[in-house]
């Protein structure tokens, strides 16, 4: 079978398995938000850590409990990380160096997981479950947790609360994330994805023997794609063969990192009692995540350079067994997801398909973005469009019934401008430091488009890089975790102080004059935003990389 046939065939049965399984889980995940009902379990969990289960919190409660938590996964994982030889199951290795543990609790406990270290030679079994995998679970809830406190707010009329974050935190774990993960790691296992606890010794071709590293790696790898994280169990992460060994691995791997995004659209029009909405969410995600597979496939199949049209595909840097359309899906679905993960390395790229994966993270990861993150970056961006709608016929914007005024603006052009300055100033500081260009795997426009990305990624909170920057510097371990951290909580603290301003209004009846925002025409509108306010911020940094590479 010809690859391209092969592509084809992959994108229809993704396309298939997320329609099946977008209406059923999408409403499940309604359901998970709104029920009164408790289990038993999290009755249990909620006696434990002293939480009324039937209480609400008021906006400033609900971000406080984030920050705390969150900051609270950040001190004990760090604990695990520089402790790690004093834990069983460490296979002998040394805690980490304070920097790069600084810089891994923080990537962990913000959904980012990016990795300064190679994961088979620096951690053991007891700190990649207890800590990494234990995180890739609670940092998705958060962004669960947060989306549905956003849509709340549209819900609520003349309300001062949110509902409960540890309500939604235990429900999005117990509920949602471990079931699916639990089924995933099955079939990842039927494929042959490792889990185990131990090493094994073979013996080569040649006579040698060599000692393969082995570990829970099925267990891990579900929730890395299901929860949007994307940190690997190896060094080379997805592109591993016992990680992700065969043709239906990727594909299920791929599906995993978009299936919850893309359902929560879903859950957004049941919430919301206007599916309509939903699907028009859908619509505008579809629209840049299409546009984005289509040019990452045509650069990297051989419709860019020279030699990659002489030699077929541009191949250097990727799976043989997968190809350059699967390649360059698996690209696009993990830089659109803020997942992370990877089947080839992004430093292979040619100038055009690296430039896509750099611009699918400036959009603001809404195509279709993270676990909950997609939806509430798109809400944010959906309010700024019919704000300048508004100012386009002369009238107050509303948005859901909601009107949008001064104090919501202010959220929303700071969260809209955080993200921008942490990667901005962070690429500028880096590249006046006489020692970065040491740190350079390549030189000219491509150096500089792997400095961006580096910081691109950390601040949107993807995690994935390029592969030829080399980051363990103090300086990189530090400003990269930074920027992790403002980047993920700055825009939370944003949005939750902008759900409860919305929560505090009234409805506004639909009027003559109300812009319809599930139509097609608004989905476009959107579309448009997105990437006006995407190209204005970032032009001249993807002038100077990937854009002058292309050229060149």
């Amino acid at each position: 079978m010809s690859d391209s046939l092969s592509g084809l065939l992959t994108i229809a049965a993704l396309i298939t398995l997320l329609a099946v399984v977008h209406v059923p889980l999408g409403d499940h995940m309604a359901r998970v938000f709104t029920t009164t009902r408790h289990t038993r379990l999290e009755r249990g969990i909620y006696r434990l850590v002293g939480v009324d289960p039937d209480g609400a919190q008021t906006p400033r409660a609900y971000t406080t409990s984030v920050l705390a938590f969150s900051a609270v996964g950040i001190v004990l994982l760090l604990a695990v990380l520089m402790a790690q030889s004093l834990l069983p199951g460490s296979r002998g290795l040394s805690g980490m160096p304070w920097d790069m543990a600084v810089n891994t609790a923080v990537s962990f406990v913000t959904n980012t997981n990016w990795q300064s270290y190679a994961g088979e030679s620096t951690l053991g079994f007891v700190a990649q479950m207890s800590g990494l995998a234990v995180q890739n679970f609670v940092s998705a809830a958060v962004g669960l947790a947060v989306a549905v406190a956003l849509v709340r707010g549209f819900v609520q009329v003349r309300s001062g609360t949110l509902g409960s974050f540890w309500v939604d935190l235990v429900r999005g774990t117990l509920r949602i994330l471990l079931p699916i993960a639990l089924v995933g790691a099955v079939l990842l296992l039927t494929q042959g994805v490792v889990q185990s606890f131990s090493d094994t010794t073979v013996r080569g071709v040649t006579g040698a023997q060599q000692v393969l590293t082995g570990g829970p790696v099925a267990s891990q790898e579900a929730i890395k794609e299901l929860g949007t994280n994307g940190g690997g169990y190896f060094n080379a992460n997805s592109a591993h063969p016992f990680e992700n060994p065969t043709p239906l691995s990727n594909l299920l791997e791929i599906f995993l990192l978009l299936v919850i995004p893309v359902s929560l659209t879903r859950t957004l029009g049941t919430l919301l009692g206007n599916r309509k909405q939903g699907y028009a969410v859908l619509g505008a995600m579809t629209v840049l995540f299409g546009a984005a597979l289509s040019l990452a496939t045509w650069a990297e199949v051989g419709g860019h350079a020279d030699s990659a049209r002489a030699a077929g595909a541009a191949m250097e840097g990727k799976e043989t067994s997968f190809g350059t359309w699967a390649s360059a899906l698996f690209a696009v679905a993990t830089t659109g997801t803020s997942t992370g993960a990877v089947n080839a390395s992004h430093d292979s790229l040619t100038p055009v398909g690296g430039g896509t994966t750099i611009v699918n993270m400036m959009l603001g990861e809404v195509s279709p973005g993270g676990v909950g993150a997609g939806i509430y970056g798109i809400l944010v961006m959906a309010i700024l469009t019919v704000f300048v709608a508004g100012l386009l016929v002369g009238r107050t914007p509303e948005l859901l019934g909601k009107k949008i005024g001064r104090r919501e603006m202010t959220f929303v052009a700071l969260y809209v401008l955080v993200t921008p300055a942490l990667v901005l100033v962070g690429v500028g500081t880096a590249i006046a430091l006489s020692s970065t260009p040491d740190a350079m795997g390549n030189p000219g426009g491509h150096g500089f488009s792997e400095v961006v990305y580096a910081y691109t990624s950390a601040a949107n909170n993807n995690g994935s890089a390029f592969g030829g920057l080399t980051v363990t510097s103090t300086f990189f371990q530090l400003t990269l975790a930074v920027a992790m951290l403002l980047g993920r909580f700055v825009p939370i603290a944003l949005v939750l102080g902008l759900a409860g301003s919305l929560a505090r209004q009234n409805r506004v009846p639909a009027s003559a004059g109300t812009l319809p925002t599930h139509t097609p025409l608004f989905a476009g509108l959107l579309v448009g935003i997105v990437l006006l306010v995407t190209g204005l911020t970032y032009f001249p940094a993807l002038a100077l990389g990937p854009i002058a590479e292309a050229l060149a």
